[in-house]
């Protein structure tokens, strides 16, 4: 326990050094322990390749053309579907995988305390066997990821014991989407995803983009990369917020099978054309499973900042600028 007396935030200076030394933690951790290698990743792709990640399926990513050659690019939103392509044009092996750091702008995001147009995260991607897509194995590497988080909890509050405290419990609680709705019928999905992680503390939710027994998903979630039975999202309750924070999107990629269904019950069965889903049709790429992992938002909850702009620097607007001069925060 700390001593109350002793207690105090980090300053500016602090802030920066800690989150180059609770960064270099993790990433290091997570490349050791789901056997990693640190890749390039592009900021722009050609949005014919089907590359680019759709997130939700409603968001625009950024485009220009580069001037003197007539070609139109697109920033980057995630690298979700580039980073298995890549696995397999660099001949990676099974249970081998990638990451890389990712940096992409999402103008359509609605700038709060954790969502910002600047989007940070390490992306990464393992190949598995076709044997290994099912909820057993999904578990398994969440539980792996989660004690990266545990370790990585420990590094930085050893660093900074009388700032920091313990925030994680031994493990992480595993529930689908649908017994969420069974258990909170009556609340939307971001109260049952409130309820749940203020009472375990971490959660990790499966089952993201496919209608529940409601009749709606429980959240929006792009046809072609995760299998909507085989995905989720790994929550942490956040103190200092009073509200769960979502560190990771992940999950197991689809199969031909299960591609072909999500695109058609999406109404996107034009990308069957594109290059990325002729491969995964023919089975020309790996089984694999990936996700993201926001770096801002681990900086930010693990060094107890109240705002996402306390720990990366981004654009903001004029009301958010006043809020933060209003209650000090420092936004970088």
């Amino acid at each position: 326990m700390r001593n109350n007396s002793e207690v105090k935030s980090l300053d500016l200076k602090e802030t920066q050094i800690a989150i180059k030394s609770l960064k270099d933690y993790f990433q290091r951790d997570l490349a050791n322990t789901l056997n990693l290698a640190r890749i390039s990743a592009p900021i722009m792709v050609r949005p014919e390749t089907g590359l680019n990640d759709n997130l939700s399926g409603v968001e625009k990513a950024v485009n220009f053309d580069i001037r003197n050659y007539k070609i139109n690019v697109e920033i980057v939103q995630s690298l979700a579907k580039w980073k298995r392509n890549a696995l397999h044009e660099y001949n990676f092996k099974c249970y081998e995988g990638l990451y890389a750091d990712m940096n992409a702008l999402r103008p359509d995001e609605t700038l709060d305390a954790t969502h910002s147009v600047y989007v940070d995260q390490w992306d990464w991607e393992k190949i598995i066997s076709k044997e290994d897509r099912n909820i057993d194995f999904l578990k398994v590497i969440v539980s792996e990821i989660y004690e990266v988080f545990k370790r990585s909890e420990e590094y930085i509050n050893q660093v900074y014991p009388y700032v920091l405290s313990k925030k994680l419990p031994d493990q992480i609680y595993f529930i689908t989407a649908e017994d969420l709705l069974k258990l909170y019928p009556d609340a939307s999905p971001k109260e049952r995803e409130r309820l749940i992680t203020r009472e375990k503390r971490a959660v990790f939710i499966i089952g993201i983009g496919r209608d529940l027994s409601n009749g709606e998903p429980h959240d929006l979630r792009s046809p072609d990369y995760d299998d909507w039975d085989l995905n989720g999202d790994i929550l942490f309750w956040d103190d200092v917020l009073g509200d769960a924070l979502e560190l990771s999107s992940m999950g197991i990629r689809v199969d031909s099978d299960s591609l072909k269904e999500q695109l058609k019950l999406s109404d996107k069965e034009e990308r069957l054309e594109m290059d990325y889903h002729k491969n995964i049709v023919s089975n020309k790429l790996p089984y694999t499973i990936g996700g993201g992992i926001g770096q801002s938002r681990l900086c930010m909850f693990f060094l107890e900042k109240s705002h996402i702009g306390e720990v990366q620097a981004s654009v903001w607007d004029d009301s958010t600028i006043k809020k933060a001069k209003k209650d000090n925060i420092t936004l970088l």
